[in-house]
């Protein structure tokens, strides 16, 4: 079982309603430069490459990690504008 949940400070006391407009405005001003990125990334790469990455920097961002250091994480993992062999 995955105790992510234990840990999440704001997982206590969810209601949908309250908390989807308390954080409706935070969520997508720190997820905007992300989505920017990826529709660029997308123009030069492929559209589900770029979502991958945009979505591994997302994961990257709920873990802590600031969006500049996650996203050089991902495009370190990288080869050839793939993640994965071909």
């Amino acid at each position: 079982m995955n105790d992510h949940y234990r840990y999440n400070p704001h997982h206590q006391n969810q209601n949908p309603h309250h908390n989807l407009y308390h954080f409706k405005n935070k969520v997508l001003n720190e997820v905007e430069g992300i989505v920017q990125y990826g529709l660029k990334e997308g123009q030069y790469t492929s559209y589900t490459h770029a979502l991958r990455e945009v979505s591994a920097i997302a994961y990257l961002m709920g873990m802590g990690y600031e969006p500049m250091i996650a996203r050089q994480m991902v495009e370190s993992w990288e080869i050839n504008e793939t993640f994965y062999p071909q």
